[in-house]
């Protein structure tokens, strides 16, 4: 009765239950902030190389983008686990026991702390080593180096903002994280212009001030959490240490985050036997990835409204609004995927001018070219993205990691067979191979995890 009264009471607030109500509203209302954050967190990256790329030149955008795909690895891996431990808040919260919620809540941070102090001290004394393992030219080594190392010692922050906004999200506010990164995203920007240009520190002055922004945009969550958030905020009794709690956490959030990590494993390899391929392609490449992830938020965005709408209706034992949702999201993100595609396919070597100089031909063309051939299967991440987000947020996170397995397996075939026979060509097509090939396990797989809650459901009513 008193976690019934608690939610109640906070409901009236800022929280939001997604266990009543139009599925379709619901997600687009959730997603609609989240979107536009995604948005804003692009910006940090496209900042840094519009300013990167324009001021300092490409060679100092290659030194920015040759470590992408490592960076994904090991922030993809942090940011996995960070919405792990969202979906156990979520489904607490639909479930309507606050309490437990709330240790859920005090457990997640524990974990956070050790992992970004584990993550933030190896990645960092083994910068050197990931650089030459990824093929790092000569002539864009140090510039690598100083954005790489800084980027690395901002994991706490990080993984500080992302816990957090995972636990607004999982009881349905996904609008303070938003405001937040709009404040830190502004001040990023300025950051830039004033270490590179009047400071002159270069590169590094770009990962310095992504760093500090993603400093205040953690630290402003975590005061407006403990100011505005009774629901969230830890009580004395709360902070038993409990394996349980643990061991819950560690199931659902570690698989998330190496589904992240496997995927990104794979982008690493490509992105090696790309780099082999000289400088000219690794700036085109990522000028085009710049606009390829710019173009991939509202799937993001998407994708983690549906999660926390199947987190919270586990926890609700609403199996028939779990089905609905996920249809409704697969087709949103099919008809944006379609949408998207065409302008890509039309425009893409245009909006590669952001980070490249309009006199540095040979670089839009490799840019213009990677995003063309990704115009044509964008549609696709509609249905794995949302698939896959279903099954995380219906407690099946082990599960997904196959269907990262598949998206390496793809893309590592593509870097070791293709590239040494059809050079750029074949990174082109990399991505695209990946995510049709990771539709293939996770789409029936989600399908199934489906119908077992259904039957378990069933089971205990029958019971």
């Amino acid at each position: 009765m008193e976690n019934k009264a608690e939610y109640i009471r906070n409901k009236k607030n800022t929280v939001k239950d997604m266990t009543v109500g139009s599925p379709l509203g619901l997600m687009v209302s959730f997603a609609v902030p989240l979107l536009l954050g995604n948005l804003f967190q692009q910006l940090y990256n496209m900042a840094d190389a519009a300013i990167v790329g324009r001021i300092l030149g490409s060679k100092a955008l290659a030194g920015v983008g040759v470590s992408s795909s490592v960076q994904f690895l090991v922030i993809g891996f942090c940011l996995g686990v960070c919405s792990g431990f969202g979906i156990c808040v979520a489904q607490r919260f639909g479930a309507r026991d606050m309490a437990d919620m709330r240790r859920y809540v005090y457990h997640a941070l524990i974990l956070t702390a050790i992992i970004a102090l584990v993550v933030t001290t190896a990645t960092a004394i083994l910068t050197p080593q990931i650089l030459h393992l990824l093929n790092t030219p000569d002539d864009i080594y140090k510039e690598a180096y100083d954005y790489l190392f800084v980027i690395f010692l901002g994991i706490p922050f990080t993984m500080l903002y992302n816990v957090l906004s995972a636990i607004l999200r999982a009881v349905g506010d996904s609008r303070t994280p938003f405001i937040f990164l709009v404040i830190s995203t502004i001040l990023n920007i300025a950051m830039d212009v004033f270490f590179i240009l009047v400071l002159k520190m270069g590169v590094l002055g770009a990962s310095v001030a992504t760093v500090t922004a993603q400093a205040l945009s953690g630290i402003l969550c975590a005061v407006v959490i403990i100011k505005n958030f009774e629901i969230l905020r830890i009580r004395k009794e709360d902070r038993r240490l409990d394996r349980g709690h643990f061991m819950r956490l560690i199931v659902m959030a570690v698989p998330m985050g190496l589904q992240f990590s496997i995927t990104a494993i794979g982008s690493m390899v490509m992105q090696a036997a790309n780099n082999s391929l000289g400088s000219v392609y690794v700036s085109g490449f990522t000028a085009g990835m710049k606009i390829k992830q710019l173009a991939m938020c509202p799937f993001d965005a998407l994708a983690n409204a549906v999660a926390t709408f199947a987190g919270q209706n586990y926890g609700a034992g609403r199996i028939d609004r779990i089905k609905r949702g996920l249809f409704e999201g697969i087709m949103m993100g099919v008809g944006y995927g379609v949408a998207i595609g065409v302008v890509l396919f039309f425009f893409g070597r245009d909006m590669s001018m952001l980070f490249v100089d309009a006199s540095e031909a040979a670089v839009l063309d490799a840019a213009g070219l990677y995003l063309v051939r990704l115009g044509l299967f964008y549609w696709a991440l509609g249905i794995l993205n949302v698939s896959r987000m279903t099954t995380q947020g219906l407690g099946f996170a082990g599960r997904t990691i196959f269907s990262g397995m598949m998206e390496m397996i793809a893309r590592i075939a593509m870097a070791l067979i293709f590239v040494p026979m059809y050079g750029y060509d074949a990174i082109t097509w990399s991505d695209q191979a990946a995510w049709c090939a990771g539709i293939l396990y996770i789409l029936p797989m989600c399908l199934i995890c489906i119908r077992h809650i259904e039957k378990k459901l069933a089971d205990a009513k029958a019971a």
